[in-house]
């Protein structure tokens, strides 16, 4: 089986769109593992991972708090995300995502979520000097 990174239309368009959020927030890195999956991490630890997706089309997957996956869960085209779902990842497809800052609040609570507690300190602050 061969893997591949997103290559299709809508894929780089969901990458560059999620890049644009991600990359406001210290220390982010982006990675592209051994199946294609494009990641963004903080302290190596992921909080976004994109991926084509198959015939379904390329799809996006976030770290929430479980209260908030309960949330998105009860909503339309939002799924468990496959293997760590369990651990409040949440998926959506490219497809039906209307609008890639609707999703800003919950790439930000992923990032808090694997951030170590100096960026977190760091990111509340600089929110609270706005």
């Amino acid at each position: 089986m061969a893997h591949e990174r997103i290559s299709s239309k809508e894929g780089l368009a969901m990458e560059a769109a999620v890049r644009k959020l991600a990359v406001r927030l210290p220390e982010v890195t982006e990675q592209v593992d051994g199946f294609g999956h494009t990641s963004f991490r903080v302290s190596d630890k992921p909080f976004v991972i994109m991926g084509e997706g198959g015939a379904d089309g390329p799809a996006l997957s976030f770290k929430v708090l479980k209260t908030t996956q309960e949330i998105l869960l009860a909503q339309e085209h939002f799924y468990k995300t496959p293997y760590i779902g369990h651990h409040g990842w949440v998926s959506i497809r490219a497809k039906n995502i209307a609008d890639y800052d609707m999703l800003a609040d919950y790439l930000l609570e992923g990032y808090l979520c694997a951030a170590p507690k100096r960026l977190v300190k760091q990111v509340q602050a600089n929110a609270q000097a706005q």
